[in-house]
């Protein structure tokens, strides 16, 4: 997720992109527009979690709703998380950071490695070479709720914003694909906009959801991951970029500079990973050796 930055804070890409601005109005973006002021916070999670088996209508509600009649099936519980995040350190070296600590929870890899990624071609490549280059062995899982906010874009296609269809038909293709017929979700898709005759630009969001399951197929066999009970969402992720970056960074008018918003974002992670207490004792011991520096001041430690 992106921060606000004060100039000569951004990143060269975005820096570029913001010298060859030209907007419509002085005082506010117009529809569209781009501030190109912000520079991206990478954050990892890494959690313990127990198997829970699930079906497709455990995650995904029959059309006309449930009946009452079936318990719901929960899904597995995050314990133990343990979060890292950045904005001055690339996507490499927080992906390392949380392989680090996946290790030190399991050095001998006997224990299922699941990474959730939301699609994105450039971080599961950096997953993957980690993995590759520690020898171990991971289940990557595309989130189901970026497949199904792009099921949501297509539908546009197909009904118009209130039509109470819309939802019946996003159930029956998310179903379809936690089964594991993605691409059979995706065929039908493509036919249906075949059938309506609609225009390249009115299926747009259609074609792109197609291809959205099609380049992550591989990522997409929810039927597998809910027989293992692994998870198939990323909400430990979501919510921690909501109470760790966004509560605090995205406050009304901040600008950030980069060694600042480390240094809140290192802070947090610290207290919500519940190291602060050690950290605060190692902070007092390095300010007293800085403020009174003695010849033999090694053999000495701080009771406090």
């Amino acid at each position: 997720m992106s921060r606000p930055h004060r100039p000569g804070h951004l990143r060269e890409a975005t820096a570029k992109a913001a010298a060859k601005a030209r907007h419509t109005f002085r005082t506010r973006l117009s529809t569209g527009e781009k501030s190109c002021r912000k520079r991206m916070a990478t954050l990892a999670v890494v959690h313990d979690a127990e198997p829970a088996i699930r079906r497709p209508h455990d995650i995904i509600a029959p059309p006309g709703g449930r009946t009452g009649h079936r318990t719901v099936r929960k899904g597995p519980i995050a314990r133990a998380k343990w979060l890292t995040a950045s904005v001055r350190e690339d996507a490499e070296t927080v992906i390392a950071a949380a392989f680090d600590q996946a290790e030190a929870r399991d050095p001998e890899h006997h224990r299922n490695w699941v990474v959730l990624i939301d699609g994105a071609t450039h971080q599961r490549e950096l997953i993957q070479a980690e993995a590759a280059r520690r020898n171990v062995t991971v289940h990557v899982v595309l989130d189901i709720v970026h497949v199904i906010e792009k099921l949501w874009a297509a539908a546009r296609c197909f009904h118009t914003a209130t039509d109470p269809a819309t939802e019946d038909w996003v159930g029956a293709k998310a179903a379809r694909i936690l089964a594991g017929d993605a691409p059979g979700a995706a065929h039908d898709i493509r036919a249906e906009a075949d059938r309506r005759h609609l225009t390249d630009d009115q299926r747009t969001a259609a074609d792109k959801a197609c291809r959205y399951l099609e380049s992550n197929a591989d990522f997409v066999h929810y039927d597998q991951a809910l027989a293992a009970g692994w998870p198939i969402a990323s909400g430990a992720v979501e919510g921690a970029a909501r109470h760790l970056i966004a509560d605090r960074l995205d406050i009304t008018g901040s600008r950030w500079t980069v060694p600042g918003a480390e240094a809140v974002l290192t802070l947090r992670t610290v207290i919500s990973n519940g190291d602060f207490p050690d950290y605060w004792i190692f902070h007092a011991r390095q300010e007293h050796e800085r403020l009174h520096p003695l010849p033999d001041q090694h053999i000495y430690a701080l009771q406090a």
